[in-house]
């Protein structure tokens, strides 16, 4: 089935037509590394946003309404005009304040913190020889992560899932009215909770993001108030969203692969291992771009203002670039994924969500002797999202 296992499928995609048309989407798809990696970073031909180019009059309408839909209208302003979905210089301006609390530096500073949290969480595991990696340890390291950097109470937690949840289900294809529906109220609620921590925050500014974001507006660079709302939302969705199922599926990879398992508790380098984990099954598997001239790519024509859809899953599988593509090997190295994007859309994020990975599956290791797969159900119904919502796993203490 493809949700299980889209990989096979991918490969004969590759080998007999890369970039293909699709009725149900309206996207024409693109499946190798090269391809993909070639509309990423070409910002002449392809764009997240269309309109520092385009009008809306050349756009496909149906692509448009799917994009930007005017029934959810407090989801569209504030979900796609945060910069993951603009152009530079608006793009540029927003991503370069948040660029600061993610370095390297930055993100190395919570690392003792998430390896705490981490080593909670599994001892209480262990002593019961079990445990639901996703609700109990994929999900609260990152989302505590990364409330603290936003500087979000730990009591809201609960509820900044249930919003982030809601607002991601609109990105799919065949998005129900029922979901759009919650969508919408879930970025009002979402909306209406930043403009009241913003109120605090200017009374008293604190040592996080949302305290910076004030700072800048003051300092004369203006962030309006919405720019700093919708920045805020994009930083907590895409923050936890993709970590914690690049942790799941990091863990189910390794449960299934008992020898790598073996070679990571063995001491394998822990940075390689990530991102042959992040290769192997990646949490985001397809990204678009609108086209922004009459042009090809592949050799297959593309009209201007329609759609590309960049198979992140496939392009990591390409066994013109990856040999065995289809084996975890965890030494993997160079490793030229793409699960961060590339070019100018690069994940911002990635410096945290490679610490996190690292410290979450370092402790693991550390602590778990043996990992036997259980159960893994509830796969995410999505062609953009890869994961599983609930992980039940047996787990030995080391």
């Amino acid at each position: 089935d493809f949700l299980d296992d889209p990989y096979p499928i991918y490969a004969g995609i590759r080998s007999e037509s890369p970039v293909f048309y699709d009725d149900t989407w309206g996207l024409v798809f693109v499946a190798s590394h090269a391809l993909v990696l070639e509309a990423l970073k070409d910002r002449q031909r392809f764009g997240r946003d269309f309109r520092h180019r385009l009008g809306v009059d050349e756009v496909e309408p149906e692509l448009y309404r799917r994009i930007y839909p005017p029934q959810w209208p407090t989801w569209t302003a504030y979900i796609r005009e945060s910069f993951i979905d603009l152009e530079p210089p608006r793009h540029t301006r927003l991503r370069r304040l948040v660029a600061k609390a993610f370095t390297r530096r930055s993100s190395e500073a919570f690392r003792p913190r998430m390896e705490q949290a981490a080593d909670a969480i599994l001892d209480r595991a262990v002593d019961r020889g079990e445990m639901e990696v996703i609700g109990e340890f994929a999900t609260p390291i990152p989302v505590a992560m990364i409330a603290e950097l936003m500087g979000i109470p730990t009591e809201d937690h609960p509820r900044l899932l249930e919003w982030s949840h809601a607002i991601v289900k609109v990105f799919d294809e065949g998005v129900t009215d029922e979901e759009g529906t919650a969508a919408e109220q879930a970025t009002k609620d979402f909306v209406a909770y930043l403009r009241e921590l913003l109120k605090e925050r200017r009374r008293t500014p604190g040592e996080d993001l949302l305290s910076a974001m004030l700072e800048v507006e003051d300092s004369g660079e203006s962030l309006s108030d919405d720019e700093i709302v919708g920045t805020s939302i994009l930083t907590l969705n895409a923050g936890h969203e993709a970590t914690v199922h690049a942790i799941g599926n990091a863990l189910l990879a390794l449960a299934r692969n008992p020898d790598a398992y073996r070679r990571l508790r063995e001491g394998a380098d822990m940075a390689v291992a990530v991102e042959e984990l992040l290769r192997f099954d990646s949490p985001l598997q397809m990204f678009e771009r609108w086209v922004l001239e009459e042009t090809e790519i592949g050799g297959h024509p593309l009209r201007k203002g329609t759609k590309v859809g960049l198979l992140f899953g496939s392009a990591n599988h390409d066994e013109s670039v990856f040999d065995h593509p289809e084996r975890l090997n965890l030494t993997r190295a160079p490793n030229p994924h793409v699960s961060f994007g590339a070019g100018v859309h690069h994940c911002v994020g990635a410096p945290l969500a490679r610490v996190e990975l690292e410290a979450a599956l370092g402790r693991f290791a550390a602590r778990v002797k043996e990992i036997e797969l259980h159960r893994a159900t509830d796969r995410i119904p999505s062609l953009i999202f890869r994961g599983v919502n609930h992980l039940e796993v047996g787990v030995t203490r080391s």
